[in-house]
């Protein structure tokens, strides 16, 4: 007789006799490093055909075998020990679950990998620590308990969703288990120390810089789209018009990649360790840096196969529910599907995806300042756009042709765009300010 799931697995270990207690007992504490729970049988072979233990087991044992875990993993977990019995074979079954790791079986450390339980080398520990679900934003307490949310708060709002003042702080997950502001409310809040940067450099390198911009000490989300727009202004298209006639646009880059990268940037940035990401332009390409690589339970494979391993889980709730990230996955794929593998540069400490230009950059920005909201969408669409027709615009900006009509002749007054070609054949130039 065999048990169903015959294999030994990253959760799921098979030992013959309680003689190998201790060795079951490392087992656990490496799926629990791993995983976050594990079971391990006894009286089962390695194989899966039930053995069965001899008759002296009974209640009495599963007594010796919680005060032995009690003695020898560290921090401490609380296991389900029962017997389970196979026709006349009785096999006994310890499982546990735990997030307080890294997990050690009499001072050793081990991590579960297929089958196996491989010693954790010390600079891993550290990483292990940081998944610890004690050691995450939504955990550690923030220093400033003075915390505001009215910017947050607006983005709901706008958004079209209701808040409810006496529970906002709990239902969006902002404070500990103590009921103190955690550091997800810390960069979430009005006020906060949390900067982020963009920096220009003239060439390739990091030799000379042109400007540093800064966007942050407010609502973190805020100054995501404070840095995109920034980014997004600094997008070129090139139109080509052959002998043929027929136009070809070409991006400097590819826009939604490069949100893509920049939401996920700030998503799966490690804030406990108080570095935010940043934007490096270069000469010839956008490098988009977060802090921490990836999960130590996390392979390259699965990464580029955009599995979904969120190590911020409330910011992602919170973003979700902004409409700022899907949980699909999508976009680590998207970027790969224009860039491939090679836009991705994963270390220890580090993400950096790497967006090469298409042609030589002006890098002059495109200026919405003193525009309202509908001229702005409208010179954005046109600037990322630049031969589509009036009806085009109008669906994109969702506004009716007759407004675009007004907007654009508002826009061309202002100098800010112009017609090259006719109406048919031509395309719109959106002028540029030096930055």
């Amino acid at each position: 007789m065999r048990l169903d799931n015959t294999y030994e697995t990253e959760t799921q270990e098979f030992k013959s006799t309680l003689s190998e207690l201790d060795k079951g007992i490392v087992s656990l504490t490496a799926m629990l490093n791993k995983s976050g729970r594990g079971k391990v049988y006894f009286g089962v072979s390695d194989s899966g055909d039930i053995l069965g233990l001899d008759g002296t087991v009974g209640q009495e044992t599963l007594r010796k075998l919680s005060a032995r875990i009690y003695e020898t993993v560290r921090p401490q977990i609380v296991p389900k020990i029962y017997f389970e019995y196979y026709e006349d074979k009785a096999v006994i079954v310890i499982e546990a679950e735990g997030y307080n790791k890294p997990y050690s079986a009499n001072g050793e450390y081990r991590i579960r990998t297929g089958s196996e339980n491989k010693k954790v080398a010390p600079d891993l520990l550290g990483e292990i620590f940081f998944s610890n679900s004690q050691a995450l934003i939504d955990n550690v307490e923030s220093i400033n308990q003075d915390l505001t949310f009215t910017e947050l708060k607006q983005l709901y709002l706008i958004k079209g969703l209701t808040i409810d003042e006496a529970t906002f702080a709990r239902n969006m997950g902002l404070l500990t288990k103590n009921g103190r502001y955690n550091y997800l409310a810390e960069i979430l809040s009005d006020s906060n120390n949390c900067s982020i940067k963009v920096v220009r450099f003239k060439g390739t390198d990091k030799q000379e810089m042109i400007s540093r911009n800064e966007y942050g000490y407010h609502c973190l989300l805020l100054s995501m789209k404070q840095a995109f727009d920034y980014v997004a202004a600094l997008n070129e298209v090139r139109v080509d018009l052959s002998g043929d006639l027929q136009r070809k646009e070409t991006a400097l880059f590819d826009l939604d990649c490069f949100d893509e990268a920049w939401t996920n940037a700030c998503l799966h940035n490690r804030w406990v360790k108080n570095i935010p990401p940043a934007i490096y332009i270069f000469a010839d390409r956008i490098e988009i840096i977060s802090t921490g690589g990836l999960p130590y339970d996390f392979t390259k494979e699965e990464f580029f196969a955009g599995i979904s391993h969120p190590v911020n889980i409330s910011l992602q709730k919170i973003m979700g529910q902004l409409g700022m990230v899907e949980q699909t996955g999508h976009g680590v794929p998207k970027i790969i599907g224009v860039y491939g593998t090679r836009a991705f540069d994963i270390s220890e400490n580090h993400i950096t995806v790497t967006i090469p230009f298409a042609f030589e950059p002006s890098m002059n920005r495109t200026s919405y300042e003193g525009l309202s909201k509908s001229h702005s969408s409208v010179l954005r669409t046109i600037k990322n756009n630049p031969t589509m027709k009036i009806d085009e615009i109008a669906k994109a900006c969702e506004l009716g042709k007759s407004r675009v009509s007004e907007i654009i002749a508002d826009l061309k007054s202002l100098g800010k765009i112009e017609r090259i070609g006719g109406n048919r054949n031509g395309y719109w130039n959106v002028k540029t300010v030096d930055q």
